[in-house]
């Protein structure tokens, strides 16, 4: 088990980073046209805020995922580059502005993600539920998947995602139980698989995610599968932890692709829908595949010749 003031030790001594981890720069005229839109719309996306690895892959290909109520947090996660403190004022037009720029842009599939707003009574489910409207009113053949916070778990801020019926409804675990309070420091880990629980008893198509590389062992990560689909999640995504900045948790070690492939097999043999898992898996990654049922398990059914 590594502590944090091993963690932090781990600092001194920064691990390469392998070949593996290598990604192209955005570049392109579908890359040009999104970044674009993003600015002209005073758009924020968790693409640069969160310093995705995929973002010019993604954006080349015309899409993006959103961030709504601002770009500051109400949280401090040890991982996450998003800026933490006191945020703006709810800005009651943005719903209205991202249906908008999802309409210029075209998209088939469309993720939106938020900050944590642990200081509004609502918590943010109100812009929420504004936002997954406005979008299916004027996107009406575009499909929606929502990477929610956990609400501090309260059940009517939890409904109204339910209401706003998004195709799929993503809320991240982050890392194993062992490592949750190091880590996201004010959330919980059983209360994250409360929410998830709440919202597959209201019909939802569930999804979460796990990084690795924070200083979990295998038994860890296979505990938190466990975890996951005992609360019916029907899909996960395993991806390698980047450290954003001197200031964040530093990496205590860079997974091995093969790894990676194991706990893929792990996740289908235990009952998942779809495992995505690689070293540049992020929550958004492929999303687009994410809402069709059976896709990855057939797929993964293809590949074993089953």
């Amino acid at each position: 088990m590594i502590t944090l003031p091993e963690m932090e030790n781990i600092t001194e001594t920064k691990i390469k980073k392998p070949d593996w981890l290598r990604v192209k720069l955005p570049i392109g005229d579908a890359y040009r046209h999104v970044r674009g839109l993003v600015d002209d719309h005073k758009l924020h996306t968790i693409c640069e805020s969160g310093n995705c690895p995929n973002m010019g892959e993604c954006w080349g290909e015309g899409t993006a995922t959103f961030m709504i109520l601002g770009n500051i947090c109400t949280r401090s996660c040890g991982f996450c580059n998003v800026a933490t403190g006191r945020p703006l004022e709810v800005d009651w037009d943005e719903p209205q502005r991202v249906a908008e720029a999802i309409n210029l842009m075209k998209v088939k599939h469309a993720v939106i993600t938020s900050v944590d707003r642990d200081e509004l009574p609502d918590g943010g489910s109100i812009i929420w539920f504004n936002t997954i409207k406005a979008i299916k009113t004027l996107n009406p053949t575009t499909t929606l998947e929502t990477l929610i916070p956990d609400f501090k778990g309260n059940r009517e801020n939890i409904q109204r995602i339910i209401e706003a019926a998004p195709e799929v409804v993503s809320h991240n675990i982050e890392t194993t139980e062992r490592l949750t309070r190091q880590v996201r420091i004010q959330a919980k880990y059983r209360q994250s698989l409360d929410t998830l629980r709440i919202l597959k008893a209201g019909g939802m198509r569930t999804k979460s995610g796990i990084m690795l590389g924070l200083g979990e062992q295998k038994e860890d990560v296979i505990q938190t599968l466990h975890d996951l689909k005992a609360n019916e999640v029907d899909i996960v995504t395993i991806g390698q932890y980047l450290q954003p900045t001197k200031k964040h948790l530093p990496v205590a070690r860079f997974v091995h692709p093969d790894e990676f492939a194991e706990y893929r097999e792990i996740g289908y043999n235990l009952g998942f829908d779809y495992v995505e898992s690689g070293p540049l898996v992020r929550s958004s990654y492929h999303a687009e595949k994410h809402i069709i049922p059976g896709y990855g398990k057939n797929l993964w059914h293809n590949e074993k010749g089953l």
